[in-house]
């Protein structure tokens, strides 16, 4: 498992960032960067489920273990959605019980989003090349 940390400056209060990251129309649009029809269902309330699925039903499931409005957003997943089935973590495959944490900062006029995600291994290189693009798009979002 690798630690991975990404981080943005983006020219926006953090309520509208905040928005952008978890409201339903403009999360698919940032997440469509990892995967299109990318969508996550939940009530988006703290100790809640969430699924993080893509067009054909495949993805994680996870629980909001921290959510602290416009500030903090922490997923911890729990394993695999695969042909709408969810499936334990499985330790050998890097998914069990890892985090995905979103940390927002005001400063003056500037929003500085800091994301923290476990990989596994195989998929580092993955995430350390499209994480980015998926903050610009974000970015791209917020201050437009």
């Amino acid at each position: 498992m690798k630690k991975l940390e990404f981080d943005i400056k983006i020219d926006a209060p953090t309520q509208k960032v905040w928005d952008i990251l978890w409201n339903d129309d403009t999360y698919r649009k940032w997440t469509s960067v990892f995967h299109e029809g990318s969508r996550a269902v939940s009530d988006w309330n703290q100790g809640s489920k969430i699924l993080f699925v893509d067009g054909d039903g495949n993805g994680m499931h996870s629980v909001i273990e921290k959510k602290v409005p416009n500030k903090e957003m922490v997923f911890l997943h729990l394993g695999e959605i695969i042909n709408g089935e969810e499936r334990p973590g499985d330790p050998k495959a890097g998914w069990g019980e890892s985090r995905e944490s979103y940390y927002l900062e005001q400063d003056g006029s500037v929003t500085v989003l800091k994301v923290k995600l476990d990989s596994p291994d195989e998929y580092a290189d993955y995430f350390t090349t499209t994480f980015p693009k998926s903050l610009e798009k974000v970015k791209e979002l917020a201050e437009n």
